[in-house]
């Protein structure tokens, strides 16, 4: 899998020697001069090699993989790497705050839960045409005023 680099670091108008390069975003020397090999362009043939700035920018993102989006029904599998409708076209959302929650089904090739999460004001159109199961939000502590019955508070005498 194809590792996200942070090209924001990547100033366009400034020059980078290899090892720079391999510095700013955290990966070997001969990755870069591999990069090189595979197509990133360098200012000229002679030592020290110089990479530009906007050059290995457009090198990284091109390198990038695509994101897919999913569409309205789908939740991404992280084992399958693709948005999947659920199985049964099945879901069940968990409400987590009062304007966000879990919508949650089981990936059809894999059979491993799924996850995306959604507002409450636009879950129709997430959810598409998918059979969606309201679940009471996971209740939380409260504070409780009544004490425990069966918990003693007195201190044991010590024994000798």
């Amino acid at each position: 899998m194809a590792r996200r680099h942070n090209v924001r670091r990547v100033k366009i108008h400034r020059s980078y020697s290899i090892s720079e390069a391999a510095k700013l975003l955290g990966v070997h020397k001969l990755t870069i001069s591999r990069w090189i090999e595979r197509g990133l362009p360098i200012i000229e043939q002679k030592r020290p090699f110089l990479i530009h700035g906007s050059d290995l920018r457009n090198f990284l993102t091109a390198q990038q993989p695509r994101k897919q989006p999913c569409r309205a029904g789908e939740i991404y599998c992280v084992r399958c790497r693709l948005p999947k409708r659920p199985a049964g076209d099945m879901a069940d959302y968990i409400p987590k705050t009062p304007t966000t929650g879990l919508l949650t089904g089981i990936c059809p090739k894999c059979d491993l839960l799924v996850h995306r999460v959604a507002n409450v004001t636009t879950l129709a159109s997430v959810c598409g045409d998918l059979n969606v199961t309201h679940q009471s939000p996971p209740q939380r502590l409260i504070d409780s005023s009544d004490p425990y019955q069966n918990v003693a508070f007195t201190k044991e005498p010590k024994r000798p």
